[in-house]
């Protein structure tokens, strides 16, 4: 049985759910963003209390189908985005239809009517939070940076950082922290 969980996001997420379930001794086989799998069916009492425990700490478990089909499409893109720089050389669409089992066509108007914004423009906002990550840390050039992210060129990253967040990356370098937003808030 599968168990989908809204807002997981990184894997410190990943490992807090999973010391809900050892906590409620709930036998699971598998914990991954946005996704519970059990190795048996829980009680409905199981159920709830794993409910109000993933609640107390800022997540949700989701009954609805299309909701369960929004948050896999949102944690595939985070992790194609933040935790997986092979997957940038990929087609997000073509991976997303293939691993959701769905046409694109049919998962990008289902995403745009549930929340509101495009697959594109989730992506985009995604990228920016990863661009902002890699400048607070300073390791990397803004020409690595665009390159690992898959853009053609600097300027073209820098546009799009300017247009969503209203400053120039080397203006946000300055400012630093306080300017990035936690993922599951986007």
């Amino acid at each position: 049985m599968k168990i989908y969980v809204k807002n997981m996001v990184c894997p410190r997420c990943i490992m807090a759910v999973e010391t809900i379930l050892k906590t409620l001794q709930i036998d699971y086989k598998n914990v991954s963003l946005g996704e519970i799998e059990l190795n048996s069916q829980p009680d409905n009492s199981d159920v709830t209390k794993l409910s109000e425990h993933l609640q107390e700490i800022g997540f949700e478990v989701i009954d609805d189908k299309k909701h369960q089909l929004i948050e896999r499409i949102k944690n595939y893109i985070i992790q194609f985005i933040h935790h997986d720089k092979e997957m940038l050389k990929i087609n997000l669409s073509d991976f997303l239809s293939e691993e959701l089992g769905y046409e694109y066509n049919y998962l990008s108007n289902l995403f745009s009517e549930v929340e509101g914004t495009t697959i594109e423009k989730y992506v985009i906002l995604q990228k920016i939070e990863k661009v902002k990550e890699l400048i607070v840390y300073d390791e990397l050039s803004l020409k690595e940076i665009a390159h690992q992210l898959g853009y053609s060129s600097v300027a073209y990253l820098s546009n799009q950082f300017k247009k969503v967040t209203g400053l120039t990356p080397s203006h946000f370098k300055t400012i630093g922290q306080q300017k990035r937003i936690p993922l599951d808030h986007l």
